[in-house]
């Protein structure tokens, strides 16, 4: 049956009470009614929220969460994490790209995602040779986000260069080498791919990866309306760099060479000054937060509070996925605000002063614009994306409609999310993926592939 009932539902317009949800065989949404009476033989649900988007995801990263919190000899840093990352990256496989993707996907899908946005970089094989299908590792994360049912904004990356002034790759890179033809090919590639679960973009690195020309040339040759999204002012090195570089700060080269717009999603922006934060709002491109990976490698934080103040638009990813949880997210990046500022309560609007719902519905929307997908909303035409909460758990007893997203957001470490609905199809039932004991299988075996090569 395609149909739930809610008692109580979180719609673009606030909480509404008996709604009744609807939708297709093709996973799209076509009856959302508040105040409808409970039809027979439909199942009931009593706290519904849309599914949250993970706007940035490595999801190969995933199987080296933990590996990596020894301290070295000197002081440890992003770039120091990166080496690391890249001894992890030579060995692996497409089949072990698959399974541990698909290993991440479930996770995210318990925890309250129901897309992602793969920001695909390991295109080559361990030598640096092309796969006799270039699109060959992207096609095995599509296949693990099919196998688990979340929705995939799929973007292949823009890698030529090893720092500013076309600086060559390094022999730990030669697996993420592209050139624009390269991802131009990749994206026609997956084109017959997309649907209503699969989106295709492209994203160039960073500016240290990818020239001012690269990028031009690529946002103008990718079709019209697909997303871009670029790794930018991540770490103050890089801010050091881009201004030796140029002379100009990395937000600012980018605003001033290239005609960013709302197809634009602009990974970290950590680093901004008083300018970039106002510039990013005007151009409409959404800011991808990270805070838990941004926290664990050290990076900063985000200048969230401006931002919001000058009207921007932001939305929440994993990354390097450290936690799997948009709730620990949403939660850290709260937090890291408060500890900044020495204040409680960062993240809100004139128009909407409560926290918990302001930072759900905000990183909803910034997350369906940088998916360049119909998501991020219980709303007809969208897709049937939703999570079912655990009303037996006690910080659920007994609330109000507006209390929900803050016991939900703010309270305890146990997952609240019961089951889960993408595309229509139900994923996550009593807290378990469908297929969580076999996919777990393949993930250690992979896991334990790697292990091997890497001792």
């Amino acid at each position: 049956m395609r149909a739930l009932f809610a008692r109580h539902a979180l719609l673009p317009d606030g909480w509404r009470r008996d709604v009744l949800l609807e939708w297709d065989a093709h996973g799209d949404l076509t009856r959302v009614e508040a105040q409808a009476a409970a039809p027979l033989g439909v199942p009931r649900a009593d706290h519904v929220l849309p599914g949250m988007v993970n706007l940035h995801s490595h999801a190969f990263q995933r199987a080296l969460g933990g590996l990596t919190e020894v301290a070295g000899e000197g002081p440890d840093s992003f770039w120091t994490w990166r080496d690391l990352m890249y001894r992890f990256a030579a060995s692996i496989t497409p089949e072990q790209i698959e399974a541990i993707a698909a290993q991440l996907f479930s996770e995210c899908l318990r925890h309250g995602y129901t897309a992602v946005c793969e920001f695909h970089y390991l295109q080559r094989a361990p030598g640096g040779d092309a796969y006799a299908r270039p699109a060959e590792t992207a096609e095995r994360v599509a296949a693990a986000a099919h196998a688990t049912g979340m929705g995939l904004t799929l973007l292949p990356v823009l890698y030529s260069h090893a720092g500013f002034g076309e600086q060559p790759l390094k022999p730990e890179q030669r697996r993420f080498h592209t050139g624009v033809d390269d991802i131009l090919g990749i994206v026609d590639a997956l084109s017959p791919m997309r649907g209503g679960q699969l989106e295709v973009g492209a994203a160039p690195h960073s500016l240290r990866a990818a020239t001012i020309a690269q990028i031009r040339e690529l946002s103008a040759a990718l079709p019209q309306g697909r997303p871009l999204h670029i790794h930018i002012a991540e770490q103050q090195g890089e801010v050091e760099q881009s201004l030796a570089y140029c002379g100009k700060r990395p937000v600012e080269y980018l605003m001033d060479q290239v005609a960013v717009d709302e197809r634009w999603c602009l990974v970290h922006a950590t680093h901004l000054n008083d300018e970039e934060v106002r510039a990013i709002a005007r151009s409409g491109a959404v800011a991808g937060l990270c805070p838990t990976t941004e926290a664990n490698l050290g990076d900063g934080l985000f200048p969230l509070r401006p931002f919001i103040d000058a009207g921007g638009r932001f939305g929440i990813g994993s990354d390097s996925h450290v936690s799997q949880s948009p709730v620990e997210e949403l939660r850290w990046l709260e937090y890291g605000q408060r500890l900044q500022h020495q204040r409680r309560n960062v993240a809100f609007t004139r128009e909407q002063r409560d926290v918990g719902r302001y930072l759900w519905q905000a990183a909803l929307c910034g997350g369906a614009q940088a998916a360049g997908r119909k998501v991020g909303a219980l709303a007809v035409g969208l897709r049937a994306d939703l999570l079912v909460l655990d009303d037996s758990h006690p910080n659920l007893d007994g609330v109000r409609d507006e209390e929900v997203l803050g016991r939900f957001l703010f309270c305890g470490n146990d997952n609240l999310v019961r089951d889960v609905l993408c595309g229509g199809r139900w994923v996550v039932q009593g807290g378990r993926h469908v297929a969580q004991d076999a996919i777990a299988r393949r993930y250690r075996d992979a896991v334990n592939e790697l292990r091997e090569v890497s001792q």
